[in-house]
């Protein structure tokens, strides 16, 4: 068992909503009792609809912003309590690449300066062994280093995303926190972008926290995976394990979602009625009954504790659910037109590296 590099404790981040001369204001519960561990060197993802609470819980794990409640521990230090010097001093193992690349650049700045500037404040580096770093850093994340003296608006989704993988590197970090970093990039783009991730993994050692939507790319460069559902963990598994015995109903009915990628195939899905319920009144009860095709009184009134061995989950009845036939259940690690199709992001991916002196920014 690998040690733990990164701890959540009953991490809670409300925000007050609202409010006015004659307006009530409401409190929203974006992260609500949220508890889950990081493995060194291991790739986490955390899953869930969009508002569930993903992209919060990302920020308050390296403390972009405050939680309200609750720890966050990482190698043994509280981060919700160390004061502005000694965070400042921990920036360097622990960063960020956001989900949208364009707008998480500064466009006033060249490229140099962008990745540069961690070097600046966290290392005694001169001018020109920082030129000699940027450009080590845009090699090793497939771009040119002659492009270092352009701005971000003249670089395409995909160049913009590897270049603030390069800013994120750096500092040397140890932890990587990665929100949806391939969601707004073509498909073709996010496996050249996750096969760069994994690559810079194995090499560097880092360890990965993923927040994402594309269910298919969590299965092929994941290790565990949390689901969650309106601010809260329903399920956290290994991802095989998840993949293959479901045992939350929210968790199934996102995997029977799932494309079925060979004709005339089906599998049993799970449909589910109604819409996600307000974060400022959730329902009581388990939070999930008011979708769930298995509730029951006891789900209506008592909230479910994210319980298990190995393979945690919050549901009353997780036991005794049927237990659906999904389209990726029964392949082995992948489909084989998975398979395929990650053969064929592999394959893109080497001929744009080994074409890069020739690419043309659009």
């Amino acid at each position: 068992m690998r040690e733990i590099i990164l701890e959540a404790r009953g991490l809670h981040r409300r925000f007050t909503i609202g409010g006015g001369l004659f307006a009530k204001s409401s409190t929203i519960h974006a992260v609500n009792g949220v508890s889950l561990s990081v493995r060194r060197g291991e790739t986490f993802a955390v899953v869930g609809e969009s508002g569930c609470g993903k992209s919060t819980l990302a920020r308050l794990l390296l403390r972009l912003i405050d939680a309200s409640e609750g720890q966050v521990i990482y190698e043994g230090q509280d981060l919700t309590t160390l004061n502005a010097a000694s965070l400042r001093a921990l920036r360097c193992d622990l960063q960020f690449v956001f989900q949208d690349p364009f707008s998480s650049l500064n466009p006033r700045m060249s490229v140099e300066a962008i990745i540069g500037e961690p070097l600046r404040v966290h290392s005694t580096m001169t001018a020109a062994e920082r030129r000699q770093k940027v450009a080590d850093l845009m090699t090793r994340v497939g771009l040119r280093p002659e492009m270092a003296d352009r701005y971000p608006h003249e670089f395409s989704g995909g160049q913009r995303q590897r270049i603030c993988i390069a800013r994120a590197l750096a500092s040397g970090p140890k932890l990587l926190v990665g929100d949806e970093p391939v969601s707004a990039l073509d498909v073709s783009v996010q496996a050249q972008i996750v096969n760069l991730l994994e690559d810079l993994k194995r090499d560097l050692g880092l360890t990965l926290v993923i927040i994402a939507h594309d269910l298919a790319v969590i299965r092929h460069m994941s290790d565990r995976i949390a689901v969650m559902y309106l601010g809260e963990v329903v399920e956290q598994a290994d991802t095989e394990a998840l993949f293959t015995t479901p045992k939350h109903p929210y968790t199934q009915a996102l995997l029977a979602a799932i494309p079925v990628p060979v004709p005339g195939q089906s599998s049993d899905r799970t449909v589910l009625g109604g819409d996600i319920p307000s974060p400022a009144n959730p329902p009581a009860g388990c939070k999930f009954h008011t979708r769930c095709p298995y509730v029951t009184d006891l789900c209506r009134t008592t909230a479910p504790v994210l319980k298990g061995a190995g393979h945690q989950v919050a549901c009353h009845h997780a036991e005794d659910l049927p237990r659906p036939v999904l389209p990726m259940a029964n392949t082995g690690s992948r489909s084989p037109a998975a398979e395929k199709r990650f053969a064929m992001y592999r394959a893109a991916t080497e001929i744009h590296n080994k074409t890069i002196n020739k690419e043309t920014t659009p």
